[in-house]
């Protein structure tokens, strides 16, 4: 068996470290020929010393200039450390690699992660915004390069193990409805905020929205759980991903994680993948599809296994959420807007510049906004993605400057 060629577009990340742990398991079947971050010079240092790739990006400038440092005083040779954006699209579409974990987070890793589809290579999605962004643009340039595109995503990895197999082989073209299907049903955790009283959320610090309940992840995607935001992405998609409309996708809130997702059958089967909440699980299914390798995840105890609950979504408690919806079903300007927006809120909650309930006030002005402007190519993404991002900073102004004055009044 010839070894499948690996570059991990955000190496460092969580998604990142646990595709290497699960690599690591493999030797036999995986070699690492790229990698990529942005600053992350010493875990980057670590893994040049165990996996030895061909080939390092890391973003900064000035940070690649400290890695190579690093690599040249510990004598470790033969990899080429490249620095700059262009150098993400250009390891990603190299032909040194026939494999790409896209899961760098966020809108930048949309350029990036189509240059891997347009190279048609086989690429494991866990940047779901790329997919947000771009929507019908990027599910045409998979179809035109014949890339094969498998969902990392616990939820969406789920709904693809679910389906029939003619469907998991048409990603993107699903035919679901006509192949016994009635709905998507797309699991949430309900984050850490689930039973707290909606009044006292406008004081959620950024330490509590990170203190997910069940998932190791990183500080945007924690905060985005802990609004639902992150299932709002999901959902934008779930749409892309196995062709359907909004209304064949429900959210049903599961605290325990253990179910990720299930797909409703016409004759009233619930097909439904299970597991604990590890994201080995679905970074090896992925790696590994269609075969089955070990993750280094252990088995569901269902002995020691909390009961099942299932709980309807509070839009009151989860408003991100509901403005994704409507983003999904208005188009693709509100849905590249909303992402645009929220990256910048959740960087200003982070920075403890706004509440955490103006998240949801700067994403729904900037959906208004630019909800009925053309987008048509990835040029006009990329523009609209600006110009939001642009807008959300002026509207950031005004809620930092609101946010000052209540903190001051409170010394």
């Amino acid at each position: 068996m010839s070894k499948r060629q690996l570059c991990i577009l955000g190496s460092t990340g969580s998604i990142g470290c646990s595709t290497l742990d699960v690599v690591r398991l493999h030797p036999d079947r995986f070699q690492v020929t790229s990698l990529a971050a942005y600053t992350s010079v010493d875990v980057m240092f670590e893994q040049c010393v165990e996996f030895k790739p061909q080939q390092v990006v890391l973003v900064s400038d000035e940070h690649a200039a400290l890695l190579i440092q690093r690599l040249a005083d510990a004598d470790v040779s033969g990899i080429s450390v490249l620095s700059g954006k262009q150098a993400l699209i250009d390891i990603a579409e190299c032909q040194t690699s026939d494999t790409v974990m896209a899961s760098i987070v966020g809108a930048s890793g949309l350029l990036p992660t189509l240059a891997a589809v347009n190279a048609g290579k086989r690429v494991l999605l866990a940047n779901k915004e790329a997919l947000v962004t771009s929507g019908a643009i990027f599910m045409a340039a998979v179809k035109a390069s014949g890339a094969e595109l498998l969902p990392i995503d616990s939820e969406h990895n789920a709904i693809f193990q679910c389906l029939p197999s003619q469907q998991q082989a048409k990603i993107g073209e699903c035919e679901l409805l006509a192949n016994g299907i009635s709905k998507i049903l797309l699991t949430g955790s309900g984050g850490p905020f689930r039973t707290r009283d909606i009044d006292t959320l406008t004081s959620v610090t950024p330490s509590q929205a990170c203190a997910h309940p069940n998932w190791d992840m990183g500080r945007k995607i924690s905060v985005d759980s802990a609004t639902m935001m992150n299932k709002g992405l999901e959902f934008i998609e779930a749409k892309w991903l196995f062709n359907v409309e909004a209304e064949d996708i429900q959210v049903v809130l599961h605290p325990q994680s253990t179910i990720h997702s299930m797909v409703q059958y016409k004759d009233g089967s619930v097909i439904a993948q299970m597991g604990n909440p590890d994201m080995r699980t679905p970074i090896a299914h992925a790696l590994s599809f269609p075969d089955r390798i070990e993750s280094g995840v252990a088995p569901l105890d269902f002995f020691n296994t909390t009961s099942f609950e299932f709980q309807a979504v509070d839009f009151e408690r989860y408003p991100n959420l509901k403005l994704a919806i409507e983003a999904c079903k208005a188009g693709q300007a509100a849905c590249t807007a909303l992402n645009a927006a929220n990256e910048i809120a959740v960087a200003a909650f982070l920075d403890e510049k706004i509440k955490f309930t103006d998240i949801y006030k700067i994403n729904e002005t900037s959906v208004k906004k630019f909800v009925s402007q053309k987008v048509d190519n990835i040029n006009e993404v990329i523009a609209l993605d600006k110009q939001a991002r642009s807008f959300a900073r002026r509207l950031l102004a005004d809620f930092s400057q609101t946010e000052a004055v209540s903190r001051q009044g409170n010394i």
